[in-house]
């Protein structure tokens, strides 16, 4: 766990990862995890390459959106089991603690990134696979995909990366608690019904889907969209009163944007507005 990851620069176009591929194309980050062989599993350095990347993605206004996928038919199959979890059990308590929060840091920055993250879940999602499409702000699912959050069929507690505060705001406490007790997979027909998924597609159509909404949400107004990402977080933990008065504050600064004035005055000409994220 000692090996730091590759500093992310930008702009994240011109960055070359080491443990996934990316690609910026416009206005979206196609970020894919890409060890097909191994149905995608996550190793120290790409905890942190990931974080890093999600924390730079704050810095590069020409990135609006921002897509997860994985490489050959599957999303993920969460924390390699010979790389982190047979180094895991040779750690002591300072050791573990430090590895439990920088997996937690994922999850921080995916959430405080403010591009609008869309998850293209194909194959096996599971551990912390499923936790970075539940990090996500949408999911699509392909046909045949399985969530599970296996942490207790490896002796440990569903409370991993912010699954107990997260996953029940998604598809209930009830479900949470079920997935999470039992570690059992979830199937996509579940996903779509309980929430997790916005919607089953063949797999063919999985990634060029989650394209699709990623461009339209880039083509929108950037700092609109940014807000809606920030309010929907901060939200969670306020009154309805105070989250009333956040989104007079959050929309009265959002007309003072320039897009807020182009939009109007294209409804004017009767056209389509045409937003450049100011």
């Amino acid at each position: 766990m000692s090996q730091p990851a590759n500093p992310v620069s930008t702009p994240l176009a011109q960055y070359a990862p080491r443990h996934f591929l990316l690609k910026v194309e416009g206005g979206v980050a196609t970020v894919t995890l890409n060890r097909p062989e191994r149905k995608n599993p996550l190793t120290f350095e790409s905890y942190r390459e990931l974080t890093d990347f999600f924390r730079a993605a704050s810095f590069d206004d020409d990135v609006k959106a921002v897509v997860v996928s994985g490489a050959g038919g599957n999303f993920s199959s969460g924390g390699d089991v010979f790389e982190i979890i047979g180094p895991l059990v040779k750690m002591d308590t300072k050791g573990l603690t430090a590895f439990t929060r920088m997996t937690g840091d994922l999850v921080k920055a995916m959430r405080a990134c403010p591009q609008p993250i869309v998850a293209a879940v194909e194959g096996i999602c599971a551990g912390a696979g499923a936790i970075i499409a539940m990090a996500s702000d949408m999911r699509l699912a392909a046909a045949g995909a399985k969530v599970a959050f296996l942490f207790n069929k490896v002796g440990l507690a569903g409370c991993d990366m912010g699954a107990c505060a997260i996953l029940p705001r998604i598809i209930g406490q009830a479900r949470a608690s079920e997935l999470l007790y039992t570690g059992r997979f979830m199937s996509a027909e579940e996903g779509e019904r309980w929430g997790f998924f916005s919607r089953i597609v063949a797999p063919s159509d999985v990634l060029a889907q989650a394209h699709a909404l990623a461009r339209d949400i880039a083509a929108g107004p950037t700092f609109a969209n940014t807000m809606t990402k920030r309010m929907l977080a901060m939200e969670w933990a306020m009154s309805v009163e105070e989250a009333i008065e956040a989104e007079a504050i959050a929309q009265a600064l959002c007309m003072t944007t320039a897009d807020f004035t182009r939009a109007f005055e294209a409804f004017a000409a009767k056209q389509k507005p045409d937003f450049k994220g100011n």
